[in-house]
């Protein structure tokens, strides 16, 4: 993961992950560099013609099916697991559920994109993160991000953090919760599994943050300075954005909230 401290103009430069729409055009071919990512978006894409029928939980049954042949028995419960979680959730006060969320979340292995996908940045879906039981910091923030939507959480409360991690000396994620807009933010750390509140965590710096309508630079504690474009404007969620489509379009009736909205 890449750490981005300076300006925006400056960290908007071609190369960085963050740059305008006009310079890259992107897409899910660009970003599969290599034969699991590729198998990966084949199965789904041979799915998307022959998958009419969904489970209790969401997932169609040949999806899961397909899952477990290909990643093994345990990579389908964690997937019904993680549709369970969504069902049980439904009404609860939103304290429960972005507990219950950073909990399940946080169960899944730590590996590094580079070892798991073999290129050095790749933001996985929820889907990709629990077939597969392994992902990095990006991709818990993502899957909790997109399943807290899914429950019913505002949009305009979440963001994902882009922060330093001052003891370990390294770019991280987060995801932060607002209970209102002027609340101070709690978060939802893989590293930890206790929720906090931002005061609570002085070994994370914020640098920038972003959510399906917004981008903001944070060179301070606060909400921060939005940046023109808002978060279409990051590569990475860009093709994210896609693949969940890939998803949503194989008739998943969860995590089908669209963070372009």
């Amino acid at each position: 993961m890449a750490l981005f401290l300076l300006d925006s103009d400056v960290w908007l430069k071609k190369g960085n992950p963050l740059i305008s729409v006009q310079e890259t055009t992107l897409g899910l071919v660009t970003t599969m560099k290599n034969q699991t990512l590729l198998m990966f978006s084949l199965m789904l894409f041979v799915l998307v013609t022959s998958v009419t029928i969904a489970n209790n939980y969401g997932i169609p049954t040949a999806i899961l099916y397909e899952i477990s042949q290909k990643f093994g028995e345990p990579a389908k419960k964690r997937v019904i697991s993680w549709q369970e979680l969504i069902q049980d959730n439904q009404g609860n006060s939103e304290w429960r559920i972005i507990n219950a969320v950073n909990t399940f979340f946080n169960q899944v292995h730590f590996i590094s994109d580079q070892k798991h996908w073999g290129i050095e940045d790749y933001w996985a879906t929820p889907l990709e993160l629990l077939s597969t039981n392994g992902g990095d910091c990006e991709d818990f923030s993502i899957a909790k991000y997109f399943t807290l939507l899914e429950l019913g959480i505002p949009d305009k409360r979440l963001r994902i953090m882009y922060v330093k991690a001052i003891k370990l000396n390294q770019a991280h994620m987060v995801l932060t919760y607002y209970e209102t807009p002027d609340s101070e933010p709690l978060i939802l750390d893989n590293l930890i599994n206790r929720i906090k509140a931002a005061s609570q965590r002085p070994d994370l710096m914020p640098v920038y943050s972003f959510n399906g309508s917004n981008l903001w630079m944070s060179k301070e504690r606060g909400q921060g300075r939005k940046v023109q474009g808002g978060s279409q404007r990051i590569n990475l969620w860009r093709d994210l954005n896609i693949r969940m489509q890939q998803e949503r379009n194989l008739g998943y009736s969860h995590t089908i909230k669209s963070m372009s909205k």
